[in-house]
């Protein structure tokens, strides 16, 4: 699980009533990505994913169901320039279990919670539309995690 030079952490591709998926606008930049966060010592993955599930927007455990989670961790390094001064001198990238869930009911988006204050703004997309709007360097990272989750979200929203 653990590699030198990378983060561990989760993608969280959340999906509501409609079968639209949660994107995020982080602050003060022009760029989307789905909810994600880091795993902490003595952590589980999924324990990781429900807490990141609330404290980067809003959504408790309870409202959600989870449909599937990907196999294999994903990984990759972020750029030099796109590196925050404190992450930058422990790790070069991330490396990555992405969870799917769906959404119970009609819940309210909240970056209330959010130690880091990383968002500013969310929008509910079709599936394949983060692919369009997400950094460059972590356009492998998305294509695998949702190519992987694809499957079951197709099998989950067949007749939405």
């Amino acid at each position: 699980m653990k590699e030198k030079g990378y983060r561990l952490n989760v993608g969280l591709v959340i999906a509501n009533l409609n079968g639209k998926v949660l994107i995020c606008k982080r602050k003060g930049m022009n760029s989307w990505q789905f909810p994600q966060g880091g795993i902490d010592s003595n952590e589980s993955p999924l324990k990781a994913a429900k807490r990141e599930l609330y404290e980067e927007v809003g959504v408790k455990s309870e409202d959600v169901v989870l449909i599937e989670s990907i196999k294999d961790w994903l990984k990759y390094d972020i750029p030099k320039q796109s590196r925050r001064k404190i992450v930058s001198r422990k790790f070069k990238g991330q490396k990555q279990k992405w969870f799917l869930f769906r959404l119970l009911k009609d819940v309210e988006i909240s970056f209330e919670n959010d130690p880091d204050n990383e968002f500013e703004d969310f929008k509910w997309v079709s599936y394949w539309y983060p692919l369009r709007v997400i950094v460059s360097f972590k356009e492998n990272v998305y294509f695998n995690a949702l190519n992987e989750l694809k499957y079951s979200f197709c099998k989950e929203f067949e007749n939405v």
